[in-house]
């Protein structure tokens, strides 16, 4: 018995206090018992099928998310190897802590030919590229890029894949070429939602209000800015990012969410900001992610005559921009002519 409660308490330990069916049977756990332990008011809970919770509390956000990992994972193999299930998707980019990404379903990459029973918000999904795998808090995970992909193609909502999409890269998870690179290969690239998502984050887009700006902007025949481009100094002193970055006249667009912006520290830097990009010559824009939404034609008529303003000025403002170049991504086939896929 004791060599039994030591086993058992291993298996807790590693586990965030969860085990496998099979691993209370090999610990010495009897069915009669496991079944008694379990039931309503009992010390135990069933979370899933074959998958137990060693406590009379609620399950965390964690406990919930590798209950996933442990009933998709193979009965013969150590759940957290992360050789036979990972979590992936919008459920660990949640653990992550990654804005707008929904912990559930709970979507957890398995081996094919393997197909478990989807069970509770578990959706076990087969996979024959296996990718490399890390722990997240404690879970067996997908890496965050094969993560965004996975969520990007089991979403519908073209709003929240861009904006998780956007969060990802503009928290460093991944790099947008990575990410691009990640979502060819998933084959989903050629999604409407995905497409744009992508050609936004390779261009320099990081959000989905700078998203809303450059679809508004695409609608006119104002040229293309650079996206979250670095302005410098002539001697190499960074003066700040602005969202929309037009170089030939020298003029800025800048997004400024309350949410980010309107505490008093906030937005003191963002006035800093603006000055500094003024005093070298440099014409601001202003608006807010609800402008942008409600009023689009007050935003390009102010961008409007900034543009014009700056292209009269005998001299550029004293700033170099070092942006992302405008990277167009062509549609893979069936979506567009085989002869534009230069990919």
């Amino acid at each position: 018995m004791i060599a039994c409660s030591a086993s058992l308490a291993r298996v807790a330990r590693r586990q965030l206090n969860l085990a496998t069916y099979h691993q209370l049977k090999q610990a010495g756990i009897p069915a009669g018992t496991i079944s008694g332990r379990s039931r309503r008011g009992g010390p135990w809970q069933r979370l899933l099928p074959r998958v137990y919770l060693l406590q009379t509390g609620p399950p965390d956000t964690r406990q919930q998310a590798l209950s996933a990992v442990l009933y998709a994972a193979h009965p013969a193999a150590d759940p957290l190897s992360g050789s036979t299930a990972a979590l992936t998707g919008g459920a660990a980019l949640a653990l992550l802590g990654i804005r707008d990404a929904p912990p559930e379903p709970l979507d957890v990459l398995v081996r094919a030919p393997r197909l478990p029973a989807a069970a509770g918000r578990v959706r076990p999904c087969p996979t024959s590229r296996w990718p490399a795998t890390i722990h997240i808090r404690g879970v067996p995970s997908s890496r965050p890029v094969r993560a965004a992909a996975d969520f990007a193609a089991r979403t519908d909502d073209p709003d929240l894949v861009r904006s998780v999409l956007a969060n990802v890269v503009q928290g460093g998870w991944c790099h947008p070429h990575d990410l691009h690179a990640e979502l060819r290969a998933a084959r989903i690239r050629g999604r409407p939602a995905v497409r744009v998502a992508a050609a936004e984050l390779v261009a320099g887009v990081r959000s989905i209000a700078e998203g809303r700006a450059r679809d508004t902007l695409a609608a006119t025949d104002l040229p293309a800015p650079l996206w979250n481009a670095r302005l410098h100094d002539p001697d190499g002193t960074f003066l700040a990012s602005p969202d929309a970055y037009w170089p030939e006249e020298g003029v800025a667009l800048e997004i400024d969410s309350a949410e980010y912006h309107y505490t008093r520290d906030a937005w003191q830097a963002t006035l800093h900001r603006r000055l500094r990009l003024e005093s070298r010559g440099v014409l601001v824009a202003s608006t807010t992610p609800g402008i942008l939404r409600d009023r689009p034609a007050d935003v390009i008529a102010a961008l409007r005559a900034l543009l014009a303003l700056g292209a009269a000025r005998p001299a550029p403002p004293t700033v170099t921009a070092r942006g992302h170049a405008q990277l167009e991504l062509p549609l893979p086939p069936p979506y567009a002519p085989k002869a534009r896929d230069t990919e």
